[in-house]
């Protein structure tokens, strides 16, 4: 993998989080406003991504024709044990401005498959495990690879994660996302542990057909979302108070959680990224027009103070797109 292409994973082991809204945005405003080259990869077998970036057309050759080229046409050879797919096709998001590997329900057919070859030890074992490594190894013209993901510890984000150099953790302001992050890092240790054991016992390793397997995922940080704000009297926007206690023990509960024992370093890094309280009617709308939040326009359906929200959400994926270049450079200077 190019050192300068970086794979991000946008996970959390819960739902309605608001992971598939911040991962196509701020992959929209780093290709729009920062000039970097970024694919989506649609993991998610819901394929909400897919839906949001594309119109009608591409949506029937995905779920009705079954024409496309998806994230299943590319794990499917594999999973049949036909070895590594050699083709891969995106589709360009005209709105969003990014490429895409398109989602696709079928995927949850090979989650068994997956589960089954994790599971066991050898050469098929540890190619399955590594399905999306090899995939980014073929992705090195792209700055970012974004992989949405749906929120289970099952075998497809497994392969995920363990391909993948950082995380993002998408986070509602509520007790059971802190919870999500104690799973995670159970989970991660486990992985870890048991990727050593099954690449430690196969004694001709080149038959994997790859050269690099070394499990380097990191916690890039996490993103408060969907919580109530108002302004203070600074005019600073502040979550109201019924959200002001959890939001305050999210980051020791990082810490504690993934920090202290994933992450090769901790200083000089913020990691909360940002947060994005919630955006009430922007959302549809964004969804309806198929557009990122920050670039809805009157003829979206924009009228009288949402403009002021539009810019406002501009404001907000500007930070996080800042705070997420910065955290990346960081800890790859470090690595490196």
């Amino acid at each position: 993998m190019a050192s300068n292409m970086k794979a991000v994973a946008f996970f959390t082991n819960k739902g309605g989080v608001g992971k598939t809204t911040l991962v196509c945005n701020l992959a929209a405003f780093l290709s729009k406003k920062r000039g970097k080259k970024v694919l989506i990869v649609d993991a998610d077998p819901q394929g909400n991504a897919t839906q949001y970036m594309f119109d009608d057309s591409v949506i029937e050759e995905v779920y009705e024709k079954k024409t496309a080229y998806t994230i299943y046409s590319m794990a499917r050879p594999l999973s049949q044990g036909k070895g590594f797919s050699s083709d891969s096709t995106f589709r360009k998001s005209p709105t969003f401005d990014v490429d895409v590997l398109l989602g696709d329900p079928r995927l949850a057919l090979i989650e068994d498959t997956l589960a089954a070859d994790w599971n066991s030890s050898g050469v098929r074992g540890l190619r399955t495990t590594f399905m999306f490594r090899h995939f980014l190894s073929h992705c090195k013209d792209y700055d970012y690879v974004f992989f949405d993901m749906g929120p289970s510890l099952g075998s497809i984000n497994r392969s995920v994660l363990i391909g993948c150099d950082y995380f993002v953790l998408p986070l509602s302001i509520d007790i059971f996302s802190i919870r999500a992050t104690e799973n995670i890092s159970t989970w991660l240790k486990e992985w870890k542990r048991r990727l050593e054991l099954q690449i430690s016992s196969i004694s001709d390793i080149e038959e994997v057909e790859i050269s690099d397997m070394q499990f380097r995922l990191q916690l890039l940080g996490y993103v408060n979302q969907q919580y109530t704000a108002k302004r203070d009297a600074s005019g600073e926007r502040r979550a109201v108070k019924a959200y002001e206690k959890i939001m305050s023990a999210i980051p020791d509960a990082i810490q504690k959680g993934i920090i202290n024992d994933h992450q090769k370093i901790s200083e000089n890094i913020e990691y909360r990224i940002g947060s994005i309280p919630n955006l009430h009617s922007l959302v549809p709308m964004s969804q309806s027009s198929r557009k990122p939040i920050f670039s809805l326009k009157s003829s979206d359906g924009i009228v009288g103070a949402h403009f002021m929200k539009v810019e406002e959400s501009n404001t907000i994926f500007e930070g996080i797109a800042n705070r997420f270049i910065e955290n990346i450079g960081e800890l790859n200077d470090y690595v490196a």
